[in-house]
Protein backbone atom coordinates (compact mmCIF):
# COMPACT_ATOMS: atom_id res chain seq x y z
CA UNK A 1 0.00 0.00 0.00
CA UNK A 2 0.66 3.62 -0.85
CA UNK A 3 1.54 5.86 2.22
CA UNK A 4 -2.11 7.28 1.25
CA UNK A 5 -3.80 4.21 1.34
CA UNK A 6 -1.61 3.64 4.69
CA UNK A 7 -2.74 7.00 6.25
CA UNK A 8 -6.58 6.75 4.99
CA UNK A 9 -6.29 3.01 6.63
CA UNK A 10 -5.06 4.09 9.83
CA UNK A 11 -7.55 7.06 10.11
CA UNK A 12 -10.48 4.64 9.51
CA UNK A 13 -8.95 2.72 12.25
CA UNK A 14 -8.90 5.47 14.59
CA UNK A 15 -11.98 6.85 13.16
CA UNK A 16 -11.18 9.84 12.30
CA UNK A 17 -11.94 11.42 9.09
CA UNK A 18 -8.14 12.99 7.03
CA UNK A 19 -7.71 16.50 6.93
CA UNK A 20 -5.02 17.83 4.24
CA UNK A 21 -3.20 21.49 3.68
CA UNK A 22 -2.69 22.92 0.29
CA UNK A 23 0.64 25.02 0.21
CA UNK A 24 2.26 26.41 -2.78
CA UNK A 25 6.02 24.90 -3.04
CA UNK A 26 9.01 27.73 -2.90
CA UNK A 27 5.91 30.16 -1.60
CA UNK A 28 6.83 33.36 0.14
CA UNK A 29 10.28 31.81 -0.19
CA UNK A 30 12.12 27.97 -0.07
CA UNK A 31 12.92 28.45 3.01
CA UNK A 32 9.71 29.89 4.52
CA UNK A 33 7.97 27.27 2.58
CA UNK A 34 9.89 24.57 3.80
CA UNK A 35 9.79 25.47 7.48
CA UNK A 36 5.59 26.27 7.12
CA UNK A 37 5.69 22.42 4.91
CA UNK A 38 7.68 20.61 7.93
CA UNK A 39 5.23 21.94 10.98
CA UNK A 40 2.19 20.57 9.06
CA UNK A 41 2.16 17.34 10.49
CA UNK A 42 2.78 18.15 13.98
CA UNK A 43 -0.32 20.76 13.52
CA UNK A 44 -2.80 18.30 12.64
CA UNK A 45 -2.44 17.78 8.79
CA UNK A 46 -2.53 13.97 7.49
CA UNK A 47 -2.26 14.35 3.83
CA UNK A 48 0.26 17.36 2.36
CA UNK A 49 -0.82 18.48 -1.17
CA UNK A 50 2.04 20.55 -2.39
CA UNK A 51 1.20 22.74 -5.11
CA UNK A 52 3.77 23.47 -8.03
CA UNK A 53 4.26 26.72 -9.30
CA UNK A 54 2.85 27.69 -12.92
CA UNK A 55 2.42 30.56 -14.33
CA UNK A 56 -1.09 29.97 -15.48
CA UNK A 57 -3.24 28.18 -12.85
CA UNK A 58 -6.61 27.73 -14.85
CA UNK A 59 -8.37 25.78 -11.86
CA UNK A 60 -7.20 28.38 -8.91
CA UNK A 61 -8.55 31.61 -8.04
CA UNK A 62 -6.58 34.73 -7.43
CA UNK A 63 -5.29 33.48 -3.92
CA UNK A 64 -3.42 30.52 -5.52
CA UNK A 65 -2.67 32.73 -8.38
CA UNK A 66 -0.87 34.89 -6.50
CA UNK A 67 0.88 32.59 -4.31
CA UNK A 68 2.05 30.93 -7.84
CA UNK A 69 3.56 34.43 -9.10
CA UNK A 70 5.37 34.54 -5.50
CA UNK A 71 7.09 31.74 -5.78
CA UNK A 72 8.30 31.76 -9.58
CA UNK A 73 9.31 35.13 -8.76
CA UNK A 74 11.61 33.38 -5.84
CA UNK A 75 13.12 30.94 -8.17
CA UNK A 76 9.97 27.62 -7.77
CA UNK A 77 9.97 25.35 -10.55
CA UNK A 78 9.51 21.33 -10.55
CA UNK A 79 12.59 21.00 -9.73
CA UNK A 80 12.68 22.99 -6.61
CA UNK A 81 9.56 21.36 -5.71
CA UNK A 82 10.74 17.99 -5.92
CA UNK A 83 14.11 19.38 -3.83
CA UNK A 84 11.50 20.79 -1.21
CA UNK A 85 10.18 16.99 -0.88
CA UNK A 86 13.68 15.48 -0.36
CA UNK A 87 14.36 18.05 2.24
CA UNK A 88 10.93 17.70 3.60
CA UNK A 89 11.86 13.60 3.65
CA UNK A 90 15.14 13.67 5.83
CA UNK A 91 12.67 14.38 8.66
CA UNK A 92 9.45 12.71 7.80
CA UNK A 93 8.75 9.57 5.89
CA UNK A 94 5.11 9.09 6.88
CA UNK A 95 3.18 11.70 6.00
CA UNK A 96 1.65 11.27 2.05
CA UNK A 97 2.68 14.10 0.32
CA UNK A 98 0.55 14.67 -2.82
CA UNK A 99 1.70 17.17 -5.96
CA UNK A 100 -0.75 19.33 -7.36
CA UNK A 101 0.09 21.21 -10.63
CA UNK A 102 -0.38 21.09 -14.45
CA UNK A 103 0.66 19.00 -17.05
CA UNK A 104 3.19 21.67 -18.88
CA UNK A 105 5.59 22.07 -16.80
CA UNK A 106 6.27 18.21 -16.39
CA UNK A 107 6.16 18.17 -20.27
CA UNK A 108 8.30 20.82 -20.60
CA UNK A 109 11.00 19.73 -18.41
CA UNK A 110 14.26 18.07 -19.92
CA UNK A 111 13.77 13.94 -19.55
CA UNK A 112 9.77 14.63 -19.77
CA UNK A 113 6.96 12.40 -18.16
CA UNK A 114 9.48 9.56 -17.67
CA UNK A 115 12.60 11.51 -15.57
CA UNK A 116 9.86 13.57 -13.49
CA UNK A 117 8.37 10.49 -12.38
CA UNK A 118 11.83 8.87 -11.76
CA UNK A 119 12.56 12.09 -9.59
CA UNK A 120 9.21 12.14 -8.01
CA UNK A 121 9.55 8.95 -6.65
CA UNK A 122 13.33 9.45 -5.36
CA UNK A 123 12.32 12.36 -3.55
CA UNK A 124 9.28 10.99 -1.67
CA UNK A 125 5.70 11.76 -4.12
CA UNK A 126 3.11 9.60 -2.96
CA UNK A 127 0.74 11.13 -5.65
CA UNK A 128 -0.05 13.70 -8.35
CA UNK A 129 -3.49 15.84 -8.89
CA UNK A 130 -2.89 17.27 -12.64
CA UNK A 131 -5.94 19.04 -13.11
CA UNK A 132 -5.98 19.77 -16.97
CA UNK A 133 -4.70 15.99 -17.93
CA UNK A 134 -8.51 14.54 -18.64
CA UNK A 135 -8.81 10.62 -18.62
CA UNK A 136 -8.97 10.80 -22.26
CA UNK A 137 -5.16 11.34 -22.11
CA UNK A 138 -4.77 8.95 -19.11
CA UNK A 139 -1.26 7.75 -21.42
CA UNK A 140 0.44 10.74 -21.40
CA UNK A 141 1.23 10.78 -17.80
CA UNK A 142 -1.74 8.79 -14.89
CA UNK A 143 -0.66 5.16 -16.87
CA UNK A 144 2.93 5.56 -16.65
CA UNK A 145 2.48 7.37 -13.22
CA UNK A 146 0.50 3.99 -11.56
CA UNK A 147 3.28 1.89 -12.97
CA UNK A 148 6.01 4.28 -11.45
CA UNK A 149 3.98 3.53 -8.10
CA UNK A 150 2.50 6.49 -7.23
CA UNK A 151 -1.44 7.56 -6.87
CA UNK A 152 -3.30 9.45 -9.28
CA UNK A 153 -5.68 10.95 -7.83
CA UNK A 154 -8.61 12.47 -10.11
CA UNK A 155 -10.95 15.15 -9.21
CA UNK A 156 -14.89 14.62 -9.84
CA UNK A 157 -17.05 18.02 -9.34
CA UNK A 158 -21.13 19.00 -9.00
CA UNK A 159 -21.01 18.40 -13.17
CA UNK A 160 -19.53 14.80 -13.52
CA UNK A 161 -22.53 12.98 -14.25
CA UNK A 162 -23.23 9.37 -14.18
CA UNK A 163 -22.28 8.84 -17.31
CA UNK A 164 -18.98 10.74 -17.22
CA UNK A 165 -18.02 9.16 -13.65
CA UNK A 166 -16.65 5.81 -14.83
CA UNK A 167 -14.49 7.73 -16.99
CA UNK A 168 -12.95 9.48 -14.66
CA UNK A 169 -12.65 6.84 -11.83
CA UNK A 170 -11.17 4.20 -14.21
CA UNK A 171 -7.76 4.45 -12.97
CA UNK A 172 -8.25 6.79 -10.07
CA UNK A 173 -6.33 5.43 -6.80
CA UNK A 174 -5.46 6.57 -3.14
CA UNK A 175 -8.36 9.27 -3.27
CA UNK A 176 -11.23 10.71 -5.02
CA UNK A 177 -10.98 15.02 -4.92
CA UNK A 178 -14.35 15.97 -5.13
CA UNK A 179 -14.96 19.92 -5.75
CA UNK A 180 -17.54 21.11 -3.62
CA UNK A 181 -18.81 24.08 -5.95
CA UNK A 182 -18.96 24.71 -9.60
CA UNK A 183 -15.60 27.21 -10.19
CA UNK A 184 -11.91 27.66 -8.83
CA UNK A 185 -10.39 27.73 -6.16
CA UNK A 186 -11.34 30.15 -2.55
CA UNK A 187 -14.46 31.09 -4.51
CA UNK A 188 -18.11 30.00 -2.63
CA UNK A 189 -18.42 27.63 0.66
CA UNK A 190 -19.49 24.45 0.42
CA UNK A 191 -22.71 23.53 1.23
CA UNK A 192 -22.19 19.73 3.36
CA UNK A 193 -25.86 18.98 2.88
CA UNK A 194 -25.38 19.44 -0.51
CA UNK A 195 -22.03 17.80 -1.10
CA UNK A 196 -23.32 14.40 1.15
CA UNK A 197 -24.83 12.85 -1.72
CA UNK A 198 -22.72 13.42 -4.11
CA UNK A 199 -19.74 12.23 -1.95
CA UNK A 200 -21.61 8.72 -1.23
CA UNK A 201 -22.31 8.62 -5.00
CA UNK A 202 -19.00 8.65 -6.03
CA UNK A 203 -17.76 6.62 -2.95
CA UNK A 204 -19.92 3.64 -4.23
CA UNK A 205 -18.99 3.91 -7.63
CA UNK A 206 -14.98 4.55 -6.81
CA UNK A 207 -14.49 1.56 -3.76
CA UNK A 208 -12.30 4.97 -2.89
CA UNK A 209 -12.53 7.40 0.48
CA UNK A 210 -13.48 10.84 -0.99
CA UNK A 211 -12.07 14.16 -0.01
CA UNK A 212 -13.88 17.29 -0.58
CA UNK A 213 -12.15 20.47 -1.76
CA UNK A 214 -13.26 24.18 -2.88
CA UNK A 215 -15.17 26.50 -0.34
CA UNK A 216 -13.55 25.68 3.38
CA UNK A 217 -12.12 28.10 5.21
CA UNK A 218 -12.89 27.96 9.28
CA UNK A 219 -12.97 25.09 11.47
CA UNK A 220 -16.84 24.76 11.52
CA UNK A 221 -16.89 24.07 7.93
CA UNK A 222 -13.50 21.95 7.45
CA UNK A 223 -16.11 19.84 10.43
CA UNK A 224 -19.49 20.19 8.72
CA UNK A 225 -17.72 18.87 5.28
CA UNK A 226 -15.56 16.43 6.50
CA UNK A 227 -18.62 15.10 8.44
CA UNK A 228 -20.22 13.75 5.23
CA UNK A 229 -17.01 12.96 3.88
CA UNK A 230 -13.97 10.88 4.22
CA UNK A 231 -11.64 14.32 4.79
CA UNK A 232 -11.45 17.60 3.59
CA UNK A 233 -8.81 20.17 1.73
CA UNK A 234 -7.94 23.31 2.58
CA UNK A 235 -5.85 25.54 0.73
CA UNK A 236 -6.76 29.04 -0.21
CA UNK A 237 -7.30 30.12 3.01
CA UNK A 238 -4.13 28.79 4.55
CA UNK A 239 -2.45 30.59 1.31
CA UNK A 240 -4.11 34.00 1.84
CA UNK A 241 -2.57 34.11 5.60
CA UNK A 242 1.05 33.55 3.89
CA UNK A 243 0.49 36.29 1.37
CA UNK A 244 -0.54 38.78 4.03
CA UNK A 245 2.67 38.04 5.70
CA UNK A 246 1.52 35.59 8.60
CA UNK A 247 4.31 34.09 10.68
CA UNK A 248 4.96 30.21 10.40
CA UNK A 249 3.56 29.81 13.66
CA UNK A 250 0.97 32.06 12.90
CA UNK A 251 0.32 30.30 9.84
CA UNK A 252 0.39 26.36 11.74
CA UNK A 253 -1.86 27.84 14.22
CA UNK A 254 -4.50 28.61 12.18
CA UNK A 255 -4.04 25.26 10.11
CA UNK A 256 -4.19 23.49 13.46
CA UNK A 257 -7.76 24.59 14.14
CA UNK A 258 -8.80 23.74 10.55
CA UNK A 259 -7.09 20.12 11.38
CA UNK A 260 -9.53 19.70 14.62
CA UNK A 261 -12.69 20.71 12.94
CA UNK A 262 -11.84 17.83 10.21
CA UNK A 263 -11.04 15.80 12.98
CA UNK A 264 -14.09 15.71 14.71
CA UNK A 265 -16.38 15.51 11.57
Amino acid sequence: MSRVDQCFARLADEGRKAFVSYVMAADPDPDTALEIMRGLPGAGVDIIELGMPFTDPMADGPIIQAAAQRALAAGGSVTQTLEMVRAFRQGDQQTPIVLMGYYNPIYARAGGVEQFLSDAVEAGIDGLIVVDLPPEEDDELCIPAAKAGLNFIRLATPTTDDRRLPAVLRNTSGFVYYVSVTGITGGPAANAAEVAPEVSRIRKAAGLPVVVGFGISTPEAAEAVASVADGCVVGSAIVRRIGEGASTEEVLDFVRGLAEGAHRG
